[in-house]
This record gives C-alpha cells, structure tokens and sequence, in this order.
C-alpha cells in the first residue's frame, strides 16, 4: 500500500489542501499552527469514523463545528485519498472519497462514500462502492476482471445508521475485496503519541506484540520479540549498538515479583542498569526501532517531531532508519523542526505547509526551482530551512 495523494477540504486549517506525488517517506515541515498535527489528524479521523462512527470521531474533535474550517461550519468536509493497493492479485490505483455533511438536526452524516478504481488499462475509474446517506451498493464479483462492466454483481445494501461508514460493514466480508482490503489498510495505521514517561515504568508480566501509539507497552513488546522474534530484537540491538554510541546490550528481564523491566548496558559501566536511569533519548530511540521492527509492519506510520528528546548527532541516524521501513514496503509521514533531521533528506521527500488568508496550503520542496538548484550545489535542506528559503516555496512552485 502506497499513499499518492491527498486532498483535504473543509478540515480545519485545510480549507482546500492537497499533496501529490507523496513519496514512500514524506516529511512535513511548517512554523507552529500551519496544521502540521492537523494532517495526521485527518488519519486519526478516518481510523476513528471506521472504529467507531462518524458522529462519535468528531465529537472526540469537539463536534463537527470545531472541525470544519472556520466560518464554514455549514459546508461539508471532504476528504480524498489516492492509493496503490493490491486487490486479487494486481496492484490497483484506488480512489477513496468521504464526504461529510451537517444534517438538519445537528447530527453528522455520510453525504456521499466511494471506492473505486480502473478495471482496466482503458477507461474511467468504476465505482465498487457507492454510499448516501445510508444506502447504496457495493460489487461483490469485482476481481472477474474478464467481465463487462453491466455483467457485475451489484448488491444494495442499507447500513445501520447513516453516520457509519460503508466500509466498517461491507469490508469485513470477503466478497467486497475492494473494501476490505481498504478497511485492513486503515485499521493497520499508526499514529504516534509517544510519551518517553510512560515507556520507563517496568510492567506487570503480559503480552503485547505491537508498540502502543503511546508506548506505555514498550516492555512487553520488547519482550515478545526477544521471545518470539529472536532475529527482530537482535536487529534492534544491533541497530542500538550502531546509532547509540557506549550502548551494547538491551534485555527484557522479570523480576521476582512478575514484572517486566529493560536493563540497558552501557559500555562505561560494569553492571546494567533499568531504563528509568537511561536518557530520554536512548529510550525513545529503542522504542522507535521497536516500532520499525514489527514483524507485522504497518502500511503506515505517521510520527510528530521525533527530534524531541534526541540528540542531534542521532537525528540522520534516525532518518535512515525510516527511509529503511519506507524502502521495505511501509510509507512513513513525519513532522519535524529539526535542521539535523532535514539535512539527511532529499527535497522530494519533503513538503512545506504555509498558511495564506488564513488556511494552510502545502507544497513540495522539490517543486521549486530555486532550492533545487541549491540542493544540487550541495546545500543540505535543513540549512536551507534555517536560513528561511523555504518561505518563498508555495510562490515559487506556482510560477
């Protein structure tokens, strides 16, 4: 699964936002309030609408006036993504629309839901799913690409509620391939709130196989790779060894009263000692290459500022690590204010968000001629950031 394009309308700060050509490690740079957050809000949005239901995600945002763009409360939110999803075998660019209106009474619903993609090399997309308020149809023998498009089986259906997605229901039935495959996508994605506090305090003894969006399992799932996972956790460890100067082992030990603790050792002491007297950066370094080494990797992660709390010297460290999770198939999404992360990227892996009367538009570093040419000069993005080059960006990729 890739993610080529998104666009955004009426969600907060992004009145009318897109970003295309998303590459597989997309980077997002921007002063404070440009909505940087705001776009990894969108992916919690839609993991929330299809967990829950769309009345509930935007309550859990303060209600759907806070969440439509301001002085605009009445006008829909709209949100499409573009992606490269593997559907019975062939790799498929699909097309994912929501649209979200304010109902008379109050209450949120789905104005219009649709999945579709071409069937094949010639012609328009086909429309797979089609939902309104409530109602409306899915193909169930979509993957018989030898068939006519008026030789489909199309299926009505009426949902429970108008503010529940189709996909939430249709998708867990193996016959809508389409829309399950999406709905796995979704439920799949990770949206970092690491907090380095609650990833120190040893556990009780459990199991837990994937890292929390807040960490506070970091123990357990350590344990469980050291357990089940063997060569995972000897890639982590390498992987500490080689980014985190004096650190030579990491180990999940129990105590004696059942719970779990990680011992670090550091290469200048005799003895190891317990994460809660390891930095801030040592921690969060091995949480993050905890996340990276899932043996079940997630199609994709989306991480604010992880710079907090590390040292500089191990931010392109770091970055080379994401960019290795990228190349094996995830797509990662970051957020960041640091040079030193920056400079270890290329200009198309970045996008600069910018706020114009009031909203936020977004471009692509690489769009601009000006910092292209500076980069193949050998200037590094995160000095061209700093020295406040990027400010121009949305002006000059627009000529």
């Amino acid at each position: 699964m890739q993610i080529e394009s998104i666009e955004i309308k009426n969600y907060r700060l992004f009145r009318d936002a897109k970003l295309v050509n998303v590459p597989r490690l997309c980077v997002l740079v921007g002063a404070n309030g440009t909505g940087k957050s705001t776009l990894f809000d969108v992916f919690s949005f839609l993991k929330d609408a299809l967990a829950m239901n769309v009345t509930k995600a935007l309550a859990k945002r303060g209600g759907y006036r806070e969440v439509a763009s301001r002085g605009f409360a009445h006008e829909p939110i709209e949100l499409t993504l573009q992606f490269r999803l593997e559907i019975t075998g062939k790799e498929r660019l699909v097309t994912y629309v929501l649209k979200i209106a304010p109902g008379a009474d109050g209450k949120p619903f789905v104005e219009r839901e649709v999945l579709r993609y071409k069937r094949g090399s010639y012609g328009a997309p086909f429309r797979f799913l089609d939902f309104s308020n409530g109602t409306g149809y899915a193909i169930t023998n979509e993957e018989e690409f030898s068939k006519q498009d008026e030789e489909l089986t199309r299926e009505e259906q009426q949902l429970d509620a108008p503010d529940i997605l189709a996909i939430k229901g249709l998708g867990q039935f193996e016959r809508f391939k389409a829309a399950s495959a999406f709905r796995l996508m979704i439920e799949n994605w990770h949206v970092s709130d690491f907090h380095v506090s609650e990833a120190r305090p040893s556990q009780e003894d459990g199991f837990a196989e994937h890292l929390s969006t807040r960490g506070d399992n970091l123990p357990l799932v350590a344990n469980f790779l050291f357990e089940h996972h063997r060569d995972r956790f000897d890639r982590v460890l390498k992987a500490m060894q080689r980014r985190v100067p004096g650190v030579s082992v990491v180990e999940p030990r129990q105590t004696e009263d059942g719970r779990l603790v990680l011992r670090f050792q550091d290469g200048s002491f005799k003895d190891p000692f317990i994460a809660r007297y390891v930095s801030d950066g040592t921690i969060k370094m091995f949480a993050y290459l905890v996340l990276l080494n899932d043996p079940k990797p997630y199609p994709l992660l989306a991480i604010e500022e992880p710079e907090n709390q590390l040292y500089p010297e191990l931010l392109p460290e770091l970055a080379e690590e994401f960019r290795d999770y990228a190349e094996r198939g995830g797509q990662v999404f970051i957020s960041t204010h640091s040079p030193d992360f920056l400079n270890a990227l290329t200009l198309d892996e970045i996008y600069c968000l910018r706020k114009q009367d009031g909203f936020t538009t977004i471009s692509r570093a690489a769009e601009s001629e000006n910092l292209q040419a500076l980069f193949d000069l050998g200037d590094l993005p995160g000095y061209l950031w700093k020295q406040g080059l990027f400010e121009g960006l949305n002006k000059d990729a627009r000529r």
